[in-house]
């Protein structure tokens, strides 16, 4: 008989009228339980990753199998016309295969005009949530994209999609670059592979057929990879760089500027590059620093030249004996040298003033100069000075009116008028000269010399200084502007980091050299002036003044008539064969696509642009010429903000490059590839020599032995998204596959939710429905998990606990004469009310009866059919939210907040881990796992209830992710059961979910319980794990609390912990179970697992004496390598390695003597 008068039901125990237990069997006091707490806690991270490695030991030896199945490549074969919409009527695969989820989609998506800015809306007509518009960084037509060009579209693909999900008018518009340079070397090494000639034996008419043949074959081959990465691109608004519209955009903007001063035309030295033929701008050169002496390769040369040294020869003075030496570090430059220049204060040479010097090789004098350049402690004090081929002697140069002698051709030979020098390659001419200079005594020594090679980012050659006449922009009012736009924050540079590059390119900045002597890209529309033999001769030479522009020839003829006062008919053009800069019609793209200069809707609609994404590598190449044009020509910023990403490296931190053999086509991961296919792609596609193809082998052989599994699209974008922060990102492609498999949680957890939905299920027709559930939870205090006030509360339960008391004075049970599971909900409500039974005998003898029910029993009592309890009782029966519904849709609501937020700010990881939580975490892991128990019982109410809060969890988690994940999200988002007739037809134009619809569902004491659960969850695995016990093995456990509140919550939540803690059977109880192990929660809590009977604690305890003399062992190890001398060498990061290392092997020691501790406690019981 059992005797609770006097005191409250806190949990559903079963107390008892025995004499008190011994004082091992009592529960500890708060200080002995806090004290075991501090010792969890600090054990606790050691304790996780052991019943981490102890599931994924166990679960690798059960999954081995299905390992190969998992990756099967399904494909989807039911016939479909391209942009119908897939079947989506037939049952899913088992598996989940990249190739069938996205196959079809995207067809379908481009054919019904989701993403044109007018699908569903009138462009008359403003749309009060705004717009949203921006351009690709046009990817050069030269070959394929990289992963470098796949993350760039990932993250702007996904940016467009949540823009456009949330209303705005969205636009994105695709393109190519002609990339002048690059197309021109690529045709003119087919032509020459092919045919055995070159560009000039075609002509340049005959030649530009063949770029445009090639590009309309190859070109195509990077828009199909775009489509295939799932980017949302308005395709109707493509726009190629050599386009007719870019093209008269591209006339229209050097004519205007070269008619009000910003364009000229002047004799200069440019950054020449050999290999091209052709000037390249200050910032194609790449600026390679040497310590000293090195050799570097340079094409068009068998053997590596030696860089990296000072050169000191002497001159003789013309008349004396006297020489002087001076320095260099290119000694072939010394054919061309003018004049030798002094410090006119430096006393060594002031005897030579208005001397001269003998050239050696010609019949040049060279005079000696004063010029307070010179820095008299700095080598000789004599300096050589080549005006046509270094940038300080230029100067020096104009200064002194020297001469400036040009000593190369345009391909780096030497020229006429050089002896045996002459028609050498430059730096062949070096070695020569050198030796010339010893027979002739005027050799003194070489010395390593630290310096910076200038190299062309294009070609790879060594810039070689030269005088041309060619074409440049001012730049220096532009730049002021530009910094100006973002230091009043007008322009917005995203991450701020990079605002300190801006303003140091822009305060170093000299005039762009816009010129390029090739053929492929826009002519430069400017044309030199000669005159009709009748018209008297008037001097002229290659300088600005004869020099006209225009739209047209004709156009450009007019204005020389104007200019010279001559008839238009007397005046000869000769448009310069030049071609400008790539980046200068790339310059112009964000307006130049839009129409421009014609007066086009697009342009009164989309120009300026929201948003430009890129990478950081070309902020001044591209994003800062785009802000020059756009704020000199149309008196508008192009864009209010920029974001830059980090840039691709490959795992091991390098730059991709084709002779490393680490440039990964998107296509590869995406769809997989073996290493054969690997090599065979350098073999066919790759212009590299044989070594550099030989060692390109060996590093794909290193990175990928297996090569690239199947990955898909979904995956890739993911991985990318994932890993954007900082400046660079050092990918392993092999991780891509990890979200693979993320992408096969998802498939699954879907399938496995859909199947517990049902085929019939209709779901709320919005969330109004789900959020009343929750404000009813939260409001009501006679709802069975509300938690008002407990004064409200009793006076309530006090009414119904009379009526349930006189039912019971006739009945055994609340049902009438057998327990049914009214019993159990009855009990559940008096549990949570936490009031005295003392008032209610019958009450409380029932509820001392039902309280000795095991789980087991409780599992197998019937449904009540006819109930005799009270009404108001009675109706308490009606399923509500439990807390882990309530939870669920809490972490929902963080979701949301998140994945917008990090939208917001440009943070893509914050929203790939919310994401990544959510469904794994969270979805998977917890939530459909604790409905499994709902989903199996007969509750239709309960399931019901359960099953809207599980559709919203899908409808949002895959709204969610569908910017990153299009083509899975749309796949499974088809499948879900529409929440009205008139849901949009496609997930990409679904609203995203907004925080303020969801913000209602996040209560922050839901969240606390849950977490209470969640960490009494931990410590049981944990606990599994320390004592040895498979993960799937079920287990007796007990929960004791000092607190109230505690042993409420744990009572609610006890068949959530039983399921993920995979127990038999889990009680809130004050006694403690025999052959049990205690396991602390907190200061106040305590979980006991049963033991007994369930392993063997001899054996046990010998392994686990295995294992602590392991962990002695390997710690002594560690501990003795740790106090050598030279320690203290060892590098930062293995030491903090073998620091963490440490303390985990200590942390093992203390779990082990711990546990084997409490097993000798058992074997005494």
């Amino acid at each position: 008989m059992c005797c609770l008068t006097g005191w409250r039901i806190p949990a559903t125990i079963l107390p008892s009228s025995q004499p008190p237990q011994q004082t091992t069997d009592k529960p500890k006091t708060a200080k002995q339980l806090e004290k075991e707490a501090k010792k969890a806690a600090k054990l606790a991270k050691f304790a996780e990753k052991q019943a981490k490695t102890s599931v994924k030991s166990g679960d690798v030896q059960q999954k081995k199998p299905k390992a190969v199945e998992e990756k099967k490549v399904i494909t989807y074969d039911i016939p479909t016309p391209v942009g119908e919409k897939k079947d989506v009527n037939v049952e899913l695969p088992a598996q989940y295969s990249p190739r069938y989820v996205e196959a079809a989609w995207y067809d379908w998506w481009k054919k019904e005009g989701f993403f044109k800015p007018e699908y569903g809306r009138n462009l008359n007509e403003d749309n009060p949530k705004g717009k949203f518009v921006m351009v690709i960084p046009p990817p050069n037509v030269t070959g394929t994209l990289h992963l470098g060009h796949a993350l760039t579209n990932s993250v702007e693909d996904a940016i467009c999609r949540w823009n456009r999900m949330k209303g705005r008018t969205t636009l994105w518009v695709p393109g190519c670059d002609h990339a002048g340079i690059a197309t021109q070397v690529a045709v003119e090494k087919k032509v020459k592979r092919e045919e055995g000639i070159t560009r000039h034996d075609l002509g340049r008419e005959e030649f530009m057929k063949r770029v445009w043949q090639w590009k309309n074959e190859k070109g195509h081959r990077i828009y199909h990879q775009l489509e295939k990465m799932g980017s949302s691109l308005d395709w109707d608004r493509t726009c190629f760089t050599m386009d007719p519209g870019p093209q008269e955009a591209v006339k229209e903007a050097f004519v205007r500027m070269h008619e009000d001063g910003t364009i000229y035309r002047s004799n200069r030295l440019v950054n020449w590059s050999c290999t091209l033929k052709s000037a390249i701008s200050d910032i194609e050169v790449e600026k390679k620093e040497l310590a000293g002496r090195t050799e570097l390769p340079v094409p068009g040369y068998a053997e590596k030249v030696e860089f990296g040294v000072l050169v000191n020869f002497a001159y003789q003075v013309e008349g004396s004996e006297d020489r002087v030496v001076v320095a260099t570090t290119r000694i072939e430059t010394m054919l061309g040298d003018t004049a030798v220049a002094v410090n006119p204060k430096d006393e060594r040479y002031k005897h030579l003033h208005g001397k001269t010097l003998v050239h050696p090789f010609t019949d040049r004098r060279l005079p000696v100069l004063q010029d307070d350049f010179v820095e008299m402690d700095f080598g000789t004090g004599a300096v050589k000075i080549t005006p046509a081929h270094d940038p300080n002697d230029y100067e020096v140069g104009k200064r002194h009116n020297l001469p400036f002698l040009n000593i190369f051709t345009d391909d780096g030979h030497i020229v006429e008028g050089y002896q045996q020098f002459t028609g050498m390659k430059r730096f062949e001419a070096r070695r020569a000269v050198l030796e010339a200079l010893k027979e002739k005594g005027l050799y003194v020594e070489t010395k390593d010399n630290p310096m910076v090679v200038p190299i062309c980012s294009r070609s790879k050659d060594v810039i070689e200084p030269m005088i041309k006449p060619q074409w440049y922009v001012k730049c220096g009012a532009m730049a002021q502007k530009a910094v100006e736009a973002v230091k009043s924050g007008e322009l917005e540079i995203i991450p701020k980091m990079h605002e300190k590059t801006w303003y140091h390119w822009m305060e170093e900045i000299r005039d762009w050299c816009i010129s390029r002597q090739l053929w492929w890209g826009h002519q430069i529309p400017a044309y030199f002036v000669t005159f009709d033999p009748s018209v008297p001769q008037q001097k002229q030479q290659d300088n600005d003044e004869y020099w006209v522009s225009g739209r047209t020839e004709e156009e450009a003829r007019q204005k020389a008539a104007s200019k010279f006062n001559v008839s238009p008919d007397k005046i000869k053009l000769q448009q310069d064969p030049d071609v400008l800069d790539t980046w200068f019609s790339s310059g112009l793209f964000p307006f130049e696509v839009m129409g421009w200069p014609k007066e086009t809707k697009d342009m009164e609609l989309f120009y300026p642009n929201t948003l430009l994404e890129t990478g950081h590598d070309i902020l001044f190449f591209w994003v800062a010429r785009m802000v020059f044009f756009g704020q000199h020509i149309l008196g508008k910023l192009p864009f209010k903000q920029v974001y830059l990403h980090a840039m691709v490296r490959d795992a091991h931190g390098r730059k991709m490059s084709k002779s490393l053999g680490n440039v990964i086509d998107p296509m590869d991961v995406i769809y997989g590839i073996s290493l054969q296919d690997l090599h065979k792609q350098l073999d066919e596609n790759s212009n590299l020599d044989p070594k550099e193809i030989t060692k390109a082998k060996e590093g794909q052989k290193c990175d990928y032995p297996q090569g690239i599994p199947e990955c898909g699209t979904d995956a890739l974008r993911f991985a990318l998204c994932a890993y954007t922060q900082g400046r660079d990102i050092n990918l392993d492609v092999l991780r891509v596959n990890g979200y693979r498999n993320f992408c096969n949680k998802l498939w699954n957890a879907t399938k496995f939710a859909m199947m517990n939905i049902g085929k019939g299920f209709k779901p709320y027709s919005s969330l109004t429905e789900l959020q009343q559930k929750v404000q009813q939870a939260r409001s009501e205090c006679k709802n069975e998990h509300s938690r008002s006030s407990s004064s409200c509360k009793q006076s309530n339960d006090i009414g119904e606990l009379s009526v349930l008391n006189e039912t019971l004075e006739q009945y055994s049970y609340v049902g009438g004469y057998t327990p049914t599971k009214a019993d159990l909900s009855v009990m559940k409500r008096i549990v949570e009310a936490d009031v005295s039974l003392s008032k209610y005998p019958h009450v409380l003898r029932w509820y001392c009866h039902m309280s000795s029910f095991s789980e087991a029993e409780r599992r197998s009592l019937p449904e009540a059919k006819g109930s005799l309890q009270a009404p108001s009782l009675k109706s308490s029966e009606k399923a509500t939210l439990s807390m882990v519904d309530r939870w669920m849709l809490g972490q929902l609501a963080v979701a949301v907040q998140e994945c917008n937020a990090a939208f917001e700010e440009f943070n893509f990881p914050r929203a790939t881990t919310a994401l990544y939580n959510l469904w794994w975490y969270q979805i998977c892991d917890v939530y459909l796992e604790c409905l499994k128990p709902v989903m199996y019982s007969n509750d239709e109410e309960a399931k019901n209830l359960s099953r809207n809060v599980l559709y919203t969890a899908l409808y949002v988690g895959l709204a969610l992710i569908s910017p990153f994940m299009p083509f899975l999200s749309e796949e499974l988002f088809q499948r879900l059961p529409p929440r009205t007739p008139s849901q949009p037809a496609s997930l990409c134009v679904t609203a995203y979910p907004e925080p303020q619809e969801f913000d209602i569902f996040y209560d922050e004491e839901v969240e606390e319980k849950f977490k209470f659960g969640q960490k009494v969850i931990g410590e049981v695995r944990s606990a599994k794990a320390k004592y040895d016990i498979p993960n799937k093995t079920k287990v007796e456990v007990v929960l004791q609390s000092e607190s109230a509140d505690k042993r409420t919550t744990l009572e609610l939540l006890s068949q959530d912990i039983a399921t993920l803690t995979v127990a038999s059977e889990v009680k809130v109880s004050t006694n403690k179970p025999k052959g049990s192990v205690p396991t602390p929660i907190s200061a106040d809590t305590v979980a006991w697992m049963k033991l007994q009977g369930l392993v063997n604690l001899g054996k046990c305890k010998e392994k686990i004496q295995q294992k602590m003399k392991s962990a002695d062992e390997k710690l002594k190890t560690l501990l003795n390598d740790m106090s050598k001398p030279s320690y203290d060498k060892v590098p930062e990061a293995v030491r903090s390695r073998n620091d963490e290392k440490k303390l985990e092997l200590e942390a093992e020691l203390e779990q082990t003597r711990d546990a084997i501790m409490k097993l000798e406690a058992m074997e005494t019981e």
